[in-house]
This record gives structure tokens, C-alpha cells and sequence, in this order.
């Protein structure tokens, strides 16, 4: 049996310890905690990476704690516009979509992109009819209300500015969520969610929704799932430059993340992290912030669940 392993995270950025209470901090490990358990039931009871990837992420989704689903952050027009990917190894299948709102589960509409239609990425209102026409209900705007991502966005409502969520420095709350799998089978696969950036416009995308950029997954390399500034993830085609360099030149899964986040990314000035999987279940969790909402577990026995690097 192949060794299985899951890993999760909740957004990079700079998270400021002396905002950070001790309260907060076990309220987010509570919840990365109920997330990763969720997911390694999944592959503990030989279920898919891509089932245990679906399953973490809509916990993370269900949370205000996290920047996706539930807690997604305020666009310019005072709504909420949320993206999503998920991606097998095995076949290469994936599914994806982008500026959707009042989707619960954003991860669970991209698998059914994947599984339900013959394309790979549907965006907008072409994306909602879609969810609509497989039995999702549309939940009202009072789901998504949360009063620290409404202060957040009156902070910069009405000017030209916009903020990606894991570098404010007003509070402890961070963007983007993530998870990463090998199952029994050694298959892996990759999920990522997000609300994207506050008082955010014109229909900015980021590279949570984008196959090869803020998510990946290959049976041969490993599968991806990134947090950070997301122009600069979509220009390094971050997750799938770490595939390459396993596929290409040989490189470890660690060797080659650590590569793509503390050099690649850093040369473009981006910053951000990421967490992967390879087939034999090694994990790697590097990022180039002061901490990243992050979480693991492995058949060994093997556990963590971190916020900053020490």
C-alpha cells in the first residue's frame, strides 16, 4: 500500500504575531484541524486524493475564518466574487471557475465542471447558469456577511485601491485555501478556493481559479495548490513550474518548491507559498512570508499544524 498524505493550508502572507491572539490562533488551528482530519478519514478509509481534496477544502470554505466561500472578502460593488479549481493526477482532469457568487461550496461547482461538462474552466454568469442546472441553490447575501471583512473593505471603499487579504495587517484574518493529496492508490490531486482580493474590480481574476498557475496535479511530478500575490503566481505559472522542475530536471518535490518560492517567485517580486504532494506522499510546504495557515498528516503517523515558521 502506498504511503497516503494529505496537507492544507489557509493563506500566506504577514500575519502579525502581536495581533494574533491566543484565542484567534486556536480558533484557526481548531479549524485547519477539522479540515485535515476530514480529508485523511477519506484516503484513511481508501478513498480518492481528489475526494479528500473536495472534502478539506469545503470545510475551509465553511468557515468566516478563511478568505473563500463563507468568508470571502467585499469587491468594489459590495458583493462577492469567488474562484475555484480542482485537479486530478491520474487523468489531468480538471475543473474550474471564476467570478461566481452565492455558491456555498465553490470547490464542489469546479469538480462538477470537471465531471459534469466537457470543459475546464466556466466563469461568470455562463457559471452560474451551469450550477443552477445541477441543483445549487444560491445563498443570500447575510451567508457571506462577515463584520471584519466589511471593515476591511469600508477601510478602502470608494478609492482606487485594493488589497490582497493575506498582507493586511489590520487583522488576523488571511486569504485563500488550499489542499493537496496522495492516496492508497498513489494517485494525487490538487484543490484550491478564494475570494480574492478586497474592493477588487473589473473582474479581477487570480491564480487560484488557473490550471498550472495557482493549481496542479500530475500523477509523474505532484499536485499544487498555491496562496500568495496572484498576478505573480500567474506569471510563473508557480504550481506548474514546480511540476517541471520534478518532470525535467529531475529535481526532489522539496527541491523543487523551495526552488520555485524562494528564488523563482522572489525574482519577480512575488511572495506567497505553497503546499505540495508527490505520488510516494512526500510533502512540502514552503513559503517565502512570515507564515503561512498550514496543516499535515501523513499514514506514518506524522502530523503538524502551523501558522508561522517557528
Amino acid at each position: 500500500m502506498n504511503r497516503f498524505s494529505i496537507a492544507i493550508h489557509g493563506g500566506a502572507g504577514t500575519l502579525v504575531k502581536g495581533l494574533m491572539t491566543a484565542d484567534l490562533e486556536a480558533k484557526y488551528k481548531a479549524a485547519l484541524n477539522t479540515a485535515l482530519e476530514a480529508g485523511y478519514r477519506v484516503l484513511e478509509n481508501s478513498g480518492s486524493a481528489l475526494e479528500a481534496v473536495e472534502v478539506s477544502v469545503k470545510l475551509l470554505e465553511d468557515s468566516p475564518l478563511f478568505n473563500a466561500g463563507k468568508g470571502s472578502v467585499f469587491t468594489a460593488e459590495g458583493n462577492h466574487e469567488m474562484d475555484a479549481a480542482i485537479m486530478e493526477g491520474a487523468t489531468l482532469r480538471a475543473g474550474a471557475v471564476s467570478l461566481i457568487s452565492g455558491i456555498k461550496n465553490p470547490v464542489s461547482l469546479a469538480r462538477d465542471v470537471m465531471e459534469k461538462s466537457e470543459h475546464v474552466f466556466l466563469a461568470g454568469e455562463g457559471a452560474m447558469q451551469f450550477a443552477k442546472s445541477n441543483g445549487y441553490s444560491i445563498e443570500s447575501a447575510d451567508y457571506f456577511y462577515d463584520e471584519v471583512r466589511y471593515q476591511q473593505w469600508q477601510g478602502i471603499k470608494g478609492s482606487d485601491k485594493f488589497q490582497l487579504d493575506h498582507s493586511v495587517k489590520k487583522d488576523g484574518k488571511f486569504g485563500t485555501v488550499g489542499a493537496v493529496a496522495c492516496d492508497v492508490n498513489g494517485n494525487v490531486a490538487a484543490a484550491t478556493s478564494t475570494g480574492g482580493m478586497t474592493n477588487k474590480k473589473w473582474g479581477r481574476v487570480g491564480d487560484s481559479p488557473m490550471i498550472g498557475a495557482g493549481n496542479y496535479a500530475n500523477n509523474k511530478t505532484c499536485a499544487v495548490s498555491c496562496t500568495g500575490s496572484g498576478e505573480f503566481f500567474i506569471r510563473g505559472v508557480v504550481a506548474y513550474d514546480v511540476s517541471c522542475l520534478m518532470e525535467y530536471k529531475g529535481y526532489s518535490l522539496q527541491d523543487a518548491a523551495s526552488e520555485v518560492i524562494n528564488d523563482r517567485i522572489l525574482r519577480i517580486g512575488g511572495d506567497g507559498g505553497l503546499i505540495a504532494v508527490d505520488a510516494k506522499g512526500n510533502i512540502a510546504m514552503p513559503f517565502n512570508t512570515e507564515g503561512m495557515y498550514r496543516a499535515y498528516k501523513n499514514s506514518e503517523g506524522k502530523k503538524e499544524i502551523a501558522i508561522y515558521k517557528d
